[in-house]
């Protein structure tokens, strides 16, 4: 049967997949969670969930560095990747020998679609299906907000970087009620301390990944920013686009409640 994903690649499959390899640390967690533990062969070393499971699994590099010898030895029928996580040369590479779905994610739309295309995929639909729904129905409690918190989500200290308005956590934080500073801007922003401050944010949240923002960044932004408050944000809420999303809705209330505070 001919399959295309998200990034317009078409490509066929003989039988439901026994043997996947996943590039995509979100969407690893979601096969697992759709009930695929003993399809999944091979996942990256940044895969870190279901914790009590992953350490099983060979490895098979990074996501932008992958070990094309272990993916050969794993003789997968199905690898998934992500066109943002991967880099176009592994896609390009693995698309030449074997069927790869590749995910597109700048909203909860497209990692919705994603995951209904992989229940599919690996005929997993009613599992899938659950998921979707839980998900459609905590983003529907969290309720349509204006979007009246202006917010800076920073992503990286020295330099520091934010988000622009064609990210996967642009969208999140429009749909958590927060109006994105720098939602003139594309991908991830170079900021400099002037354009932080200019921005006049009332929240800047610092995620935890990809850097490790702790406490001590608080103080540091608050010197810059006195009349912001900072808030420590949880990156795996505003960045994973697979069955995390379950607790992302909840995430956000609790940020809305900090905020409010």
């Amino acid at each position: 049967m001919e399959y295309t994903d998200q990034i317009g690649h078409s490509f066929k499959l003989s039988q439901t997949p026994k043997r996947i390899v996943s590039l995509v640390p979100s969407q690893t967690e979601f096969l697992f969670d759709i009930g695929l533990a003993h399809e999944i062969v091979g996942i990256t070393k940044y895969c870190i969930y279901p914790k009590d499971k992953v350490d099983n699994y060979v490895k098979i590099g990074g996501t932008k560095n992958i070990s094309l010898s272990k993916i050969k030895a794993l003789e997968p029928d199905l690898i998934i990747a992500n066109k943002e996580e991967n880099t176009k040369e592994i896609i390009s590479s693995l698309q030449a020998l074997y069927p790869v779905y590749t995910s597109d994610i700048s909203n909860l739309e497209d990692a919705l679609q994603m995951m209904e295309d992989i229940g599919n995929l690996t005929q997993k639909q009613k599992e899938t299906s659950k998921i979707v729904l839980e998900i459609n129905q905590n983003f529907a409690k969290l309720g349509g907000q204006e979007n009246k918190w202006k917010s800076i989500y920073l992503i990286w200290r020295k330099p520091w970087m934010s988000v622009g308005s064609d990210t996967f956590i642009h969208h999140l934080m429009m749909l958590g009620g927060f109006y994105n500073c720098f939602s003139d801007k594309s991908r991830y922003p170079i900021l400099t301390e002037e354009e932080i401050i200019h921005a006049n944010p009332q929240f800047i949240f610092l995620s935890s990944e990809p850097y490790p923002f702790k406490e001590r960044h608080v103080k540091e932004l608050e010197l810059l920013c006195p009349h912001s408050k900072i808030i420590l944000v949880d990156g795996e809420m505003f960045s994973w686009y697979g069955s995390r999303l379950k607790h992302s809705a909840d995430h956000m209330k609790q940020i809305r409640q900090n905020c409010q505070e």
